[in-house]
């Protein structure tokens, strides 16, 4: 059962077709028959959008009782043809549908989807039968591919139109590229051509926007991975185009599926197809021993009773030799991958042992160089201070010479007023002694005229008298009160 998510953000617009014009014969009964006329409740309606198609991924995607719907998806319609062509191209079946919704997109010049709405499930189940795997025109290779719808949502928001619903898988829209997988992931039950190797039906695609069909096509161009840019072993996304290199290069490939949920990659050298979640290769074609041709895988027979006759099921087509070489193939390569990447690993088990050593080194060298860095720094830092400290040294030498200069001229300031004060003490101290002998004297000489003055009435007694001298003990007390007055 299918999901689809449309990402749009404009409205349906209703169509008119009564002015296109068809390039293609129908049948002389509808050709002239405009739609209107042939269902007058038939609704047409258009849309621009892009599309998400969502798979159940527990179920089988083949039409059973329990997966069918009353809404189909035409997967691809090519752009040549008009909305009348698509509407004739339905033929008798369109007298079953109530409602058809063409989904345009911008980025894709070369297609166009298609959404039909059905009155009942048995008009649904008879128009998938009869138009699903049938050509568009006789002349032309595009295959009509028809898938049952669960539901529809249209949304603005991208983020939401590109996360898968709890239990479903995204798939690719390109036509082509889901006739690569097999019937139960991609639902369609046939493919009338090899698109995926002869290139030859691609072709009419004329713009072919699918990235993954241009990649089968330059084969001579050389590919690679668009994360680490490796040429060998590289895988394609089927649903975005994403190119990433194997699980046993860098395993960009298989990082995409687990960030992105995309599950089906496309192996350019093999052309095949591996699903991430169910562990497997999905594709439907795989290349012959015999004639190195791509051949068809069989697919069981979808009627109850067995072999119902119709779809040459149980035909021997002589292929299954070469499905199974192929297979066996697949997983020599796949086991011959793994062991070189092992003895790879082995061989360069030294050579890792030596990039340890070498990065030790490289470790013991940067941290010594950082060391010494940091010592020279340091080392640096103290010269600098050492420099400073010496000017701080030689400033304050200076100063202190000019202060010890300061200090002997005050010194013999100093003592040049001592000496001046010794002088002065000196001149001081004689001056004394000078002025007490003058008053000794002018008291010897008052004492003496009062004596004469006393004497004088007693002229007899002085002539007759002696003179004695003055007493010498009274000099050495005044110099003795002097100096005890000095010191005072």
């Amino acid at each position: 059962m299918f999901v689809l998510r449309v990402h749009s953000v404009d409205s349906e617009q209703p169509i008119s077709i009564e002015d296109e014009e068809s390039g293609f014969s129908f049948a002389p009964s509808r050709r002239s028959q405009r739609p209107d006329k042939l269902v007058p409740s038939l609704k047409l309606t258009e849309r621009k959008g892009l599309i998400h198609l969502y798979r159940n991924s527990s179920h089988s995607s083949l039409p059973n009782p329990s997966s069918r719907s009353t809404t189909l998806f035409v997967v691809a319609v090519p752009n040549y043809l008009s909305s009348l062509d698509f509407i004739r191209f339905c033929d008798s079946q369109i007298a079953h549908v109530s409602q058809i919704l063409f989904i345009r997109n911008d980025a894709m010049e070369d297609r166009y989807s298609v959404l039909i709405t059905l009155s009942d499930q048995a008009g649904a189940d008879g128009f998938h039968k009869n138009l699903n795997g049938r050509k568009y025109a006789p002349s032309e290779a595009e295959v009509c591919h028809i898938l049952y719808v669960l539901t529809v949502e249209h949304t603005e928001f991208d983020e939401l139109a590109a996360s898968s619903p709890v239990g479903f898988t995204e798939l690719p829209t390109c036509p082509i590229c889901l006739e690569r997988l097999d019937p139960d992931t991609s639902g369609i039950l046939s493919t009338l051509c090899d698109h995926s190797f002869q290139c030859s039906c691609t072709s009419k695609w004329t713009y072919l926007s699918c990235q993954v069909c241009r990649l089968c096509q330059q084969q001579d161009d050389i590919i690679s991975c668009s994360i680490c840019g490796k040429t060998d072993n590289v895988w394609a996304c089927l649903v975005c185009g994403f190119l990433g290199c194997g699980r046993y290069k860098e395993g960009h490939s298989i990082r995409h599926w687990k960030e992105t949920h995309h599950c089906y990659s496309l192996d350019l050298r093999t052309q095949q197809i591996w699903d991430y979640v169910g562990d497997n290769y999905v594709h439907r074609l795989n290349h012959s021993k015999i004639d190195g041709k791509s051949v068809e895988m069989n697919s069981r027979c979808l009627s109850h009773e067995g072999d119902c006759g119709l779809c040459e099921c149980s035909e021997d087509t002589g292929i299954s030799g070469a499905i199974l070489n192929s297979k066996v193939d697949s997983i020599v390569t796949e086991y011959n991958d793994l062991l070189a990447s092992q003895l790879r690993a082995q061989r360069q088990a030294s050579y890792y042992e030596s990039l340890i050593v070498e990065a030790r080194s490289k470790q013991e060298s940067s941290i010594a160089e950082a060391v010494e860095q940091t010592v020279v720094k340091k080392m640096q830092e103290l010269q600098n201070e050492i420099e400073k400290c010496e000017e701080e040294k030689t400033e304050i030498t200076e100063v202190n010479r000019k202060l010890i200069k300061e200090q002997d001229t005050w010194r013999k300031k100093a003592k040049e007023i001592e000496e001046r004060e010794a002088a002065l003490i000196g001149s001081k101290d004689e001056t004394i002694v000078d002025l007490e002998e003058q008053i000794r004297d002018i008291r010897v000489f008052v004492e003496a005229q009062k004596t004469l003055k006393n004497m004088s009435s007693d002229s007899d007694g002085i002539r007759e008298g002696t003179v004695l001298p003055v007493p010498i003990n009274q000099e050495p007390v005044r110099r003795q009160k002097k100096k005890s007055n000095r010191r005072k």
